[in-house]
């Protein structure tokens, strides 16, 4: 009950509230108009990351009291308010990349302050436990804020940051579940879920009903995937759990969200590498390559959940063998620059080498790709109903 009260209720929240807030969007002009640097071919709607968070926190203002006090929650939504306003302000607005910036450090701060969410022990990972202040402030900063930005970065593509959310919140999810401390981060993750799984199939099936879960909703998803990220190395239930079974919780957390982080460290460093601001826009992630390579939106989103879902099973694979901790975490962070750095190195390389043959895959995976015809038809004809 605990899973599926918060899930139902967000799912029925969103799946209501979406046709009608892509109304007013569409009526206020409140879209996201195609340019050289985006995918799409109109102006949709980008309003998303309102819809989702409405289901959040109307699935934990449900849900709260049932089972334990959820008080914990109250500076989690506030930092997520915090940068689902951020966010939508920057779609509206177009802000500039500073004060971004200080915001989502404003955020983190908030949730250290407040919250005591804090990077705090890398329980004996290269010899390492709990670590002061001086050094657990600076890396809790550093590592939330870049995984805020990993997940803002990673959204360019029909369901892929909507999708690989779900596919985090049930991870994370499914441990704290486990770990049976953490009753307010496991209601959290099914509300999680249940707002995004309507939001997905819109976004990815939608015609009329499509809408862009927006900056607003990526950086609020990046401070949830924060959060569960520092919930993971802090909780008791869960360390134990790990422990009990030979496994790396901090090779846990890089496994999940490997993919975003390895690819936003590649683009921001080549960015700079070209004297360009690090948040200077461009066509240069994953996502992008494997549109050019010819794969549709949704083929590319299954490719990059299915890499990181590979990952996950090799870290689970290296814990279950026996491996240590480090050698978990050079796993992940091996595969995670292989799967990024590697692919994408290797793809450019080709087309600056063998364009011939460069042109020829790009044909191939075009003539691949799913049809949008038969049963994909009659699913947008129903999404677009809903």
């Amino acid at each position: 009950m605990l899973l599926v009260l918060p899930f139902l209720i967000a799912l029925v929240a969103v799946t209501i509230l979406h046709p009608r807030v892509v109304h007013i969007a569409r009526l206020k002009n409140i879209v996201d108009n195609p340019n050289a640097r985006k995918l799409q071919k109109e102006p949709v709607p980008i309003l998303g990351g309102v819809v989702v968070y409405f289901g959040i926190i109307l699935s934990v203002g449900c849900a709260v009291g049932h089972t334990a006090d959820y008080a914990s929650l109250l500076t989690v939504i506030t930092a997520m308010t915090l940068m689902l306003y951020t966010g939508t302000t920057d779609d509206l607005l177009d802000l500039r990349p500073l004060p971004r910036f200080i915001l989502q450090i404003l955020a983190v701060v908030l949730l250290l302050v407040s919250g005591h969410y804090v990077l705090d022990n890398l329980h004996g990972l290269f010899g390492c436990y709990e670590l002061t202040g001086w050094i657990s402030v600076p890396l809790t900063l550093f590592a939330c804020v870049g995984i805020i930005n990993a997940l803002n970065l990673i959204d360019g593509v029909d369901g892929l940051s909507s999708g690989y959310c779900i596919m985090a919140s049930i991870v994370f999810g499914f441990v704290f579940l486990l770990g049976g401390s953490d009753p307010a981060m496991c209601l959290l993750a099914a509300g999680t879920i249940g707002s995004l799984v309507p939001f997905f199939l819109h976004n990815v099936f939608g015609r009329k009903s499509k809408m862009f879960i927006g900056d607003g909703g990526t950086l609020l998803m990046g401070v949830l995937m924060s959060v569960f990220v520092m919930q993971t190395i802090q909780s008791d239930g869960v360390t134990q759990l790990f422990a009990h079974g030979g496994y790396s919780s901090v090779a846990f957390t890089l496994a999940v969200l490997a993919i975003p982080v390895f690819d936003t460290l590649r683009v921001m460093l080549g960015r700079m590498c070209k004297r360009h601001s690090p948040f200077h826009p461009d066509k240069t992630h994953l996502h992008h390559l494997f549109i050019e390579l010819g794969f549709s939106h949704i083929v590319t989103t299954i490719i990059i959940l299915s890499l990181n879902t590979l990952i996950l099973l090799c870290w689970a694979l290296s814990g279950a063998l026996g491996a240590s901790d480090e050698v978990q975490t050079l796993t992940v962070v091996c595969l995670g620059l292989l799967f990024t750095w590697g692919i994408y190195g290797y793809f450019k390389r080709l087309e600056r080498q063998a364009p011939e043959t460069f042109a020829r895959i790009i044909e191939r995976n075009r003539r691949r790709n799913p049809k949008r015809d038969g049963i994909f038809l009659k699913l947008r004809h129903w999404i677009d109903r809903i």
